[in-house]
């Protein structure tokens, strides 16, 4: 295997288990939220803390990778990640569970812009493309298996297992590191970014707490607090960005279309489908009363259907354009979801099959396109820079859709019974999904190079 073959290997394998860890604890939420007397609301920060910190933690990856070396820091943030797997399954209470899963997600926030940008600068042309395919087919083999093996773990095991399933794979992604990147040479950085770390941080949490506190128990002055204060911190970097020239994240990047396009098409639609699936699992399992593995099967379903549209649209890619390829994708994943207004008997599974079927097809069709275009324009360091970003946003929008789609649940449940709660819930994710459409003029045709 060569060199740059080695490097994808190890990002690929990373990028799994960072995809693993997001969809395979959400089958076990329900079970967690009730031996450990949380609310769903509250059990949500299982996902949140993981992702928080992978969010907080990317924007100091350059500077760690330069310091320390790749090969060092993909070694290190993998074995941490198998202590923190293991932490989870020997935690004792809600809160020592959020924090390991904190700490896993630091850990895994290292691995993926680095790797993402050291694969990416190694494949160009053509051959970032199908690059980007891999990517996109390991997203998609994650979601397909983790969801039924976490089913099959919780129903016939305990839930624990499902976080220490993940220690395996992150000891070899360790080795694989150590043995194949070779040495690489330290880079002397300028210090990070510290004010605009904060500002960012602050943004971030603020965000992620604003949106899940009003279903979590807190009033609406509450919720909208932390709001304002992620809002202000929010506006508090971007003045400091302009005032400085740089920071922790490069938004002058953003001058991208593709980018900009990309970014908003990853909240539509991976984004609004992690907090409809999420919803979806509590409705199948507390209110239809199906068993974890028998939900967590209608991820397969979604695969199956995402991996065709992702081998079609990678193919079609430099013939169609990503403009009508972002498009179809928006309207198939938005049928999908509204098609879950439908279900209200455990015997509707063909209404089931289907939804998550053209959720599938919406999701991977959009995922594989936007993975391809947000990148296009970048290379060498402003690739690594752009990763950042994009691995902020891909991130983000995993807790995002979780968190605005339980609270706008938990509003709707006040007024109605819990199944049209669910159902209005569903509808009204539809409706967001279809956003990006208005933006999808603005993207810029594909160059002959990008082809």
């Amino acid at each position: 295997m060569t060199f740059r073959y080695r490097v994808a290997a190890v990002f690929l394998t990373g990028f799994f288990i960072d995809c693993v860890n997001i969809f395979m604890p959400a089958v076990a939420l329900p079970r967690i939220s009730a031996e450990l007397a949380v609310s769903a609301a509250s059990s949500a920060w299982v996902s949140n803390a993981y992702i928080l910190g992978l969010t907080l933690v990317m924007p100091l990856s350059t500077w760690l990778a330069g310091r320390w070396g790749a090969r060092a820091l993909l070694t290190l943030s993998m074995l941490v990640f198998a202590l923190a797997a293991w932490g989870c399954g020997q935690a004792g209470s809600f809160a020592a569970l959020v924090a390991w899963r904190f700490v896993q997600g630091l850990a895994g926030g290292l691995l993926i812009p680095v790797g993402q940008a050291l694969t990416f600068n190694l494949f160009q042309g053509a051959e970032r493309t199908r690059v980007s395919t891999l990517v996109m087919a390991v997203a998609l083999l994650a979601p397909a298996l983790s969801p039924s093996l976490g089913g099959m773990i919780v129903d016939h095991g305990r839930w624990p297992w499902v976080f220490q399933a993940s220690v395996p794979l992150a000891l070899l992604a360790a080795a694989m590191a150590c043995c194949w990147l070779g040495a690489t040479p330290r880079l002397a950085r300028p210090r990070p970014d510290l004010k605009g770390l904060v500002l960012v941080a602050g943004a971030l949490a603020c965000l992620l707490l604003g949106l899940s506190a009003y279903g979590a128990g807190y009033s609406a002055g509450v919720a909208l607090t932390w709001l304002a204060a992620g809002l202000i911190c929010g506006l508090g970097y971007r003045a400091h960005y302009k005032r400085t020239g740089h920071g922790v994240l490069e938004l002058s990047l953003l001058a991208s279309a593709r980018l900009r396009v990309a970014m908003l098409v990853y909240q539509a639609v991976p984004g609004v489908f992690t907090g409809v699936n999420l919803l979806n699992l509590f409705y199948l399992q507390e209110e239809l009363h199906l068993s974890a593995g028998a939900s967590g099967l209608c991820m397969l379903v979604y695969a199956g259907g995402a991996f065709a549209a992702m081998l079609l649209g990678g193919r079609a890619f430099n013939r169609v354009g990503a403009r009508r390829l972002l498009l179809l994708a928006l309207l198939l994943h938005s049928l999908g979801i509204a098609l879950l207004v439908q279900v209200d008997s455990a015997l509707d599974s063909l209404l089931l099959i289907a939804a998550y079927g053209l959720m599938g097809c919406g999701g991977g069709l959009a995922a594989n396109t936007a993975q391809t275009t947000a990148l296009l324009d970048f290379e060498g360091e402003r690739t690594q820079q752009a990763s950042v970003l994009w691995n902020i946003n891909r991130q983000m929008a995993f807790s995002v859709g979780a968190a605005l789609f339980l609270m706008l649940f938990n509003l709707l449940h006040q007024h109605l019974d819990t199944a049209r709660a669910y159902h209005l819930t569903f509808a009204l994710a539809a409706l967001c999904g279809l956003l990006p459409v208005l933006r999808l003029t603005t993207l810029p045709k594909e160059h002959t190079c990008h082809a």
